[in-house]
């Protein structure tokens, strides 16, 4: 009898496990347990492409959205004419500015496969893309349905549906299971339909504990890595792309620099001798302040100690000495009139003259300090003056810099390597166009000074910025060139980059790269030509989780 009726309780027992799941899926003994969180499903969808355009349809209700896009770069396709072949007939795709391309379906409210012919012309380009698009038949209470669809065969009648609240559908679940077990374990005959009945009973509270399935397009990552994006998020993140292609490019130098001002285009501000520095009028210059060749820009007053006083008072009282002989014989000279050659007495009034030209230059000494003077025109670079400053000899006391005109300075330890133009990356990104002007010897550490100039834009440029030099060097090698914002560091460490595998879905790949210039780099292994690889957004992408 035991042997007979083993598959009934084995079928009566899985009733039971059925109906005590959801009570022992909650803590404590609420009868209005909290529902379990609604499951993210995407909205049917279909896409298509063709080596201009790349298409997806999203259903949504009886509504078809349709995104045109850019099979190359990605770039949203606006003002084409859509043309939609529909089980209904014929219909024209409407868009407004921003949004997807729209078109009324009625029938996808049924569901199964419908077929789509989908028509595309934009900028003189035709194309034809088929599309499948499958509507699923709503997933609630499928199970159920089967479960009651068996029941009603079993009893070749209607089942009535019983409504009772959640927590009294669970005990009731728990009690019909137990009686079940007992009832076939003993009887074991004539089980079918009432197996089938209890089963549908049993299963009832578990299956209402199933929260329906919300459609919602959202971007995650997928278990094998790759990233799920739909469209519409991928417009929001200005997610583009460009088909990589191998080439050979020249071999590149990565070089440490500097910005340095243009040797023809700057100077220095120097105190010839040392003294107290003191302000023009309008005070010193401040740093970035335009200023001309010739102006004054500080003094400097010489210090006088008591013997230098001393020697120049003792100058000053022997020329004042010469000065009163040589004016009473001038004097003399004159009086005696004809008798005297008129030589002798030119001889003495320029002696005279002199005598007090002497004289009036000691007394400049003490009271005329000397003017600093800006050499060439341009703004204020560098400055260390201040009122009462001792400025040492040949001390810096300005720099003037042609912020038009500047440098970069890079070091290298072979210098024919880098004899060529150029490009420097800034820390921000930015990147400087550079040409070559010229190297010098081994400096120090044995590295060889390398300068270029700055060509373009020098704007929001600091003399002594660091940046990073690309020069061009002997030697060429192959890879496919991508923006430096396509490269990306993977979870671990390794370069990464993002292949647009499919419509919505993009795919990473390690890389090994080298330098090519400040823009781009050259990825040397981990690509294949003809792969469309993310160049804008690939930051956000490898957010995604």
């Amino acid at each position: 009898m035991i042997t007979r009726t083993r598959p009934v309780a084995l079928a009566a027992a899985l009733a039971f496990a059925l109906s005590v799941a959801p009570a022992l899926a909650h803590e404590g003994h609420e009868h209005d347990a909290p529902p379990p969180p609604a499951t993210v499903v995407s909205a049917p969808r279909a896409e298509a492409f063709s080596d201009n355009v790349e298409l997806v349809a999203v259903a949504r209700g009886q509504v078809v959205e349709i995104y045109l896009d850019d099979f190359r770069t990605n770039a949203p396709i606006e003002d084409a004419t859509v043309e939609v072949e529909t089980p209904d007939g014929p219909v024209t795709a409407i868009a407004a500015p921003g949004q997807p391309y729209r078109i009324a379906a009625p029938w996808a409210a049924t569901p199964g496969i419908h077929s789509l012919i989908v028509t595309v012309m934009a900028g003189g380009v035709l194309d034809v893309l088929p599309v499948s698009l499958k509507i699923p038949a709503p997933a609630q209470r499928e199970v159920a349905r089967g479960l009651i669809g068996t029941a009603q065969a079993a009893l070749a009648g209607p089942v009535v549906p019983i409504a009772m609240p959640g927590g009294w559908m669970v005990v009731a679940g728990v009690f019909l299971g137990g009686m079940a077990t007992m009832w076939l374990l003993l009887r074991g005959r004539r089980a079918g339909p009432g197996v089938a009945l209890l089963l549908a009973l049993a299963a009832g509270p578990a299956l209402a504990q199933t929260a329906p399935p919300v459609v919602r397009d959202q971007a995650q990552r997928l278990p094998d890595g790759s990233v799920f994006v739909p469209k519409a998020s991928q417009r929001i993140l200005a997610i583009r792309t460009e088909v990589a292609a191998t080439a050979a490019h020249a071999r590149m130098a990565e070089l440490p620099g500097r910005i340095v001002p243009d040797p023809d285009a700057s100077g220095y501000v120097q105190a010839a001798v040392s003294g107290r520095l003191s302000a023009p009028p309008g005070g010193f210059p401040r740093l970035g302040t335009p200023v001309r060749a010739g102006d004054v820009l500080a003094f400097v007053t010489p210090p006088f100690q008591a013997i230098d006083t001393s020697n120049i008072r003792q100058q000053a009282g022997e020329i004042d000495q010469q000065i009163a002989i040589t004016e009473r014989r001038l004097a003399r000279l004159r009086s005696l009139g004809d008798v005297v050659a008129r030589s002798q007495v030119e001889e003495a009034d320029i002696e005279l003259r002199g005598l007090r030209v002497r004289r009036g230059s000691l007394d400049q000494v003490r009271r005329e300090p000397e003017a600093l003077v800006a050499p060439i025109n341009g703004v204020v670079a560098a400055a260390a003056a201040a009122a009462g400053r001792i400025a040492e000899t040949n001390a810096v006391v300005f720099q003037v810099v042609d912020p038009t005109r500047l440098w970069v300075e890079a070091l290298h330890f072979e210098a024919a390597a880098a004899a060529g133009d150029a490009t420097a990356r800034l820390p921000g990104g930015r990147v400087l166009r550079l040409a070559y002007r010229g190297s010098g010897l081994a400096g120090a550490g044995q590295a060889v000074p390398v300068h270029f100039a700055v060509q373009g834009d020098v704007s929001g440029l600091a003399i002594g910025q660091l940046v990073t030099v690309l020069a061009q060097t002997d030697g060429a090698q192959e890879g496919m060139a991508l923006p430096r914002a396509a490269v990306l560091r993977g979870p671990s460490g390794v370069p990464i980059v993002y292949e647009h595998s499919a419509a919505e879905q993009f795919r990473p790949h390690e890389v090994r790269t080298e330098p090519l210039d400040g823009a781009r780099v050259l990825v040397v292994a981990g690509l294949r030509p003809g792969q469309r690889i993310v160049t804008q957004g690939a930051e956000l992408l490898n957010q995604i989780r």
